[in-house]
């Protein structure tokens, strides 16, 4: 075989440089087969989420459940009017739920406390001005200015046929009031007698 190989160049010995040749041959082809391509031709990885879109076939699962609830629920109501002569079911026993019930009713309680307290301040705290000192003070003022009034205070609602019975009932008020001074003395400097103004007009006219 290797008589018949002709190399492309010269050589002395063909057996030789027909192994040459092959090994160089081998040599290349393997570099060939593991170079890497300065263009990447392979196709684009292939995601699975892209192909199987688990959302909206959990969204479709739902969906069905829903329905299929919903057609067991009225399978039902038509099954129970087949077998009864049928109802009307507009009862709604739902139970009214607060979620801060618990929190209005401490701070109910908390108010009511407070509220109890500021009471309790309010009945200990004693007065700074005496109500029986402002009653006895008036009850003086008053007897003190029925001493020096010309008239009782209340003379205009008495009747003339009553007035005696009435300025006894005074005098006797007045006595349990508080002590009284000579009433007479001081109407004779207020108010001087009718007997002695109609002597002085007589003399006045004699002259």
């Amino acid at each position: 075989m290797h008589k018949s190989y002709q190399p492309t160049r010269p050589s002395a010995n063909r057996l030789l440089q027909k192994k040459w040749d092959d090994k160089y041959y081998s040599e290349h082809r393997l570099l060939v087969r593991d170079a890497r391509p300065t263009v990447d031709t392979r196709p684009p990885r292939t995601y699975m989420h892209l192909h199987m879109k688990l959302k909206k076939l959990q969204l479709e699962e739902e969906r069905s459940a829903t329905i299929e609830r919903d057609n067991r629920i009225l399978l039902e109501k038509m099954s129970n009017i087949m077998r009864t002569t049928g109802s009307i079911d507009n009862r709604n026993d739902y139970e009214s739920k607060s979620l801060n019930h618990e929190k209005r009713r401490r701070e109910l309680l908390r108010v009511s406390r407070e509220n109890s307290t500021m009471i309790k301040r309010i009945m200990d705290r004693k007065p700074d001005l005496s109500r029986e000192s402002w009653t006895s003070s008036w009850s003086k003022n008053v007897s003190y200015l029925d001493n020096i009034s010309k008239y009782d205070s209340d003379w205009h609602e008495s009747k003339p046929g009553s007035r005696q019975i009435h300025s006894r009932q005074q005098s006797s008020k007045r006595s349990i009031d508080g002590p009284r001074e000579n009433q007479k003395n001081i109407k004779a400097l207020v108010m001087p007698n009718v007997t002695d103004i109609t002597k002085a007009d007589n003399n006045d006219s004699q002259q």
